[in-house]
C-alpha cells in the first residue's frame, strides 16, 4: 500500500495502530496516504474504507475525500469497500 511513495508509508505505519482504535483523524490520514499512493484497485478500496471510517466517527472531511475516491471506483468496488469498513467497525466494536 502507497508503496510508491515512503512518506505515505511512513504516515500508514505511524497513524495504524491509533485508526484501529477508532481515532477520526488518523482515519482520515490513512485514507489520505492510501489515495495518495499508486491508486492501485486494493488501495482505493483501503482508502475508501478509512474516509468512510472517519466520516463515520464524525470526521466531516472524510466525506467529501470518500466521495472524491468512490468516482474512481466501480459499483461493485464501492460495495467491497463498504463491506470492509463495516468488517472494521464491528470489529473495533467486538474489541474496544
Amino acid at each position: 500500500m502507497a508503496r510508491s511513495n515512503p512518506n505515505a508509508r511512513l504516515l500508514i505505519e505511524s497513524r495504524m495502530a491509533e485508526a484501529l482504535q477508532g481515532n477520526a483523524g488518523a482515519c482520515f490520514d490513512l485514507g489520505i496516504a492510501l489515495a495518495s499512493g499508486t491508486c492501485s484497485r486494493d488501495e482505493l478500496l483501503e482508502a475508501h474504507k478509512w474516509f468512510t471510517l472517519a466520516s463515520l466517527a464524525g470526521y466531516e472531511p472524510a466525506r467529501k475525500s470518500g466521495n472524491a475516491v468512490a468516482w474512481r471506483m466501480s459499483s461493485a468496488d464501492l460495495a467491497i469497500a463498504n463491506r470492509r469498513a463495516r468488517t472494521a467497525q464491528l470489529s473495533a466494536q467486538l474489541f474496544s
